[in-house]
């Protein structure tokens, strides 16, 4: 009964913040990227928006309540000098190039109940989004099979306890591993447990199994085949590790999809490919990534995933992971996202550099969304999910529970938001443009996105001395403000330009123009005269989606854009 009753409390929060949502929706914020230099690029640090400084702590606290037993409670005990080792330990994979830490393991006691294992293996987890240090919310591996061989923890050797910094529904990982397994990419399991960690109350945590044999084992009729660790935002040519396998120095296959991948000639690379890759599933995994807006997976952002030989077949097979920031939570994919990928992983970008692969993702994309990618399963299940844990979170602060409704709802509205979103895309598939006989393009379709950082970011249309312009004004503090436009667009060379003029800037205040993903190649300063502004870029692959950024960001001041000035320039 009490289940029943917070599933009831969850679809009556989201009626009510649904409501709210729409009769008022603020612009999403997306601070100007002017973090790094890239040779006179200027440097604007208070426009990074802390992504890469110091955070505050993660809110914990004592429960208010008994907490309900229907989730695992582990009680993890770390000595002092352990303790304190572990302390020491922060995340540096930053520090390209340069030496990373090693990721410190020690030997604790973890209680369950009744149960006791001693000596599971412990290290901290956790990358730039989600690494918390030991005194915070951290996030943590225990590994039972290490220094007992074949201990398992409710059938599993090794798990991770998610801390969920970056997913504030705790939800994302169960409902994408479910999604990615039921349509033939198979994922690691999710639940949820809460965890003290020296008799420190930590609250909810997401538990993930851990990679290895296991779980080889259930999704491939052989288990002996190398599975690398894909680590942080490198390619498969870069150090991938690997987590289990009969000869892990045997790296054949992987080399036989590096020089595939890499292959120049494009006539049969296709079948080269088929011949190295499960291309189905990879088409199956680029395809999800898309629909979820896994931005930070292997197919968009080279991270986030495993590749397997499966020596039943003789081919690498890709599998998810870290599936935390979905549905347009992330800094690069909103629920609106275009459908034609624009992918940074070298595979994907070789399946779509193909006729065959251009047309078989589609296909697949049109597949899923009529099978496994559908609004009333997705939504039922997180509604599922979110009853679940609600009494755990009402159980710590009567708050907690309250801004989790809030969050469920605004999940299951990016969902529908998706869905409609991939509707209205399949029912009208976009173009490359035709550019006129100089090579030009004149640019239209603008739309505005307001941010902020502390203050108020505006857009608006105006005329100045008969010139259309398209206006971004700060006031009250630093903020940003963009005009944006999508197109596709085949291989080639081409330079954004237009005019700009930058007025009333008070403090530290630039415009100019890009691409969606990346920094200003221009920085324009404050004058009382139009300035030329330009952004060079390079597609390389057929059938590319961009989005090209008209962009303010300031203390306080005005941009103008001449809009009849816009335009993209096919250089050659």
């Amino acid at each position: 009964m009490g289940r029943q009753i917070a599933r009831v409390l969850v679809w009556v929060t989201f009626f009510v913040v649904l409501g709210a949502r729409l009769a008022w929706q603020p612009g999403r914020q997306d601070l100007p990227r002017f973090g790094r230099p890239r040779g006179d690029e200027a440097t604007f640090g208070q426009f990074d928006g802390g992504r890469r400084g110091r955070r505050g702590p993660t809110p914990t606290v004592e429960p208010a309540a008994p907490i309900p037993a229907d989730l695992r409670r582990l009680e993890i005990e770390v000595t002092a000098a352990d303790a304190d080792r572990l302390r020491e330990y922060h995340w540096n994979g930053w520090n390209r190039g340069g030496p990373t830490t090693e990721r410190p393991q020690v030997r604790v006691t973890v209680r369950e109940g009744g149960i006791v294992h001693s000596n599971v293996a412990l290290q901290p987890k956790g990358s730039a989004g989600s690494f918390r240090p030991f005194d915070d919310k951290p996030a943590l591996t225990l590994n039972f099979h290490k220094f007992e061989k074949g201990r398992e923890f409710h059938g599993l050797r090794k798990l991770s306890l998610n801390n969920s910094v970056q997913d504030p529904t705790f939800i994302h990982e169960i409902l994408c591993r479910e999604l990615y397994t039921a349509a033939g990419v198979p994922a690691p399991v999710a639940d949820h447990v809460t965890v003290l960690l020296n008799g420190r109350d930590l609250g909810l945590y997401v538990l993930t199994e851990g990679w290895g044999k296991p779980f080889v084992r259930r999704h491939f009729p052989d288990d002996g085949g190398n599975l690398y660790d894909g680590g942080f935002v490198q390619d498969i040519d870069g150090e991938l590790t690997v987590a289990s396998g009969d000869d892990e120095e045997d790296h054949a296959a992987l080399q036989r999809l590096i020089r595939a991948v890499a292959d120049p000639e494009p006539a049969g690379r296709w079948e080269r490919l088929g011949r190295v890759l499960d291309v189905d599933r990879f088409l199956t995994l680029l395809a999800l990534d898309v629909l979820t807006c896994n931005w930070d997976g292997y197919c968009l952002n080279r991270n986030n995933y495993r590749v397997f030989h499966d020596r039943s077949t003789d081919r690498m097979v890709f599998l998810p992971h870290g599936m935390d920031q979905m549905f347009g939570t992330g800094r690069r994919m909103d629920p609106e996202s275009d459908i034609l990928p624009s992918p940074r992983g070298a595979v994907a970008h070789a399946v779509l550099a193909t006729a065959e692969g251009r047309r078989g993702y589609l296909d697949r994309l049109k597949q899923l969304r009529t099978t496994v990618f559908r609004e009333e399963i997705l939504t039922n299940r997180v509604v599922q999910v979110a009853a679940r844990i609600r009494p755990t979170l009402a159980a710590y602060h009567p708050s907690w529970a309250t801004h989790h409704d809030f969050e469920v709802a605004d999940l299951i509205d990016r969902i529908g938001r998706r869905v409609r979103s991939v509707d209205e895309q399949l029912a009208n598939p976009p173009e490359p443009p035709a550019f006129g006989p100089d090579g030009t393009l004149a640019l239209g379709r603008w739309e505005s996105r307001g941010g902020g950082q502390g203050g108020r970011a505006t857009a608006g249309r105006g005329e100045v001395d008969g010139i259309p312009v398209l206006v971004l004004r700060t006031t009250d503090g630093p903020g940003s403000g963009s005009w944006r436009t999508r197109l596709v667009l085949d291989p080639g060379r081409y330079r954004f330009e237009g005019r700009v003029r930058l007025q009333g800037a008070a403090g530290v205040a630039a415009a100019g123009l890009r691409a969606s993903g990346y920094r200003f190649q221009q920085v324009l300063e404050p004058g009382a005269d139009w300035q030329s502004a330009r952004f060079r870029l390079v597609i390389d692959q057929p059938w590319s989606a961009v989005e090209l950024v008209a962009e303010f960001g300031g203390d306080e001041g005005r941009a103008e854009f001449d809009e009849r000035s816009l335009r993209l320039v096919r250089e050659e």
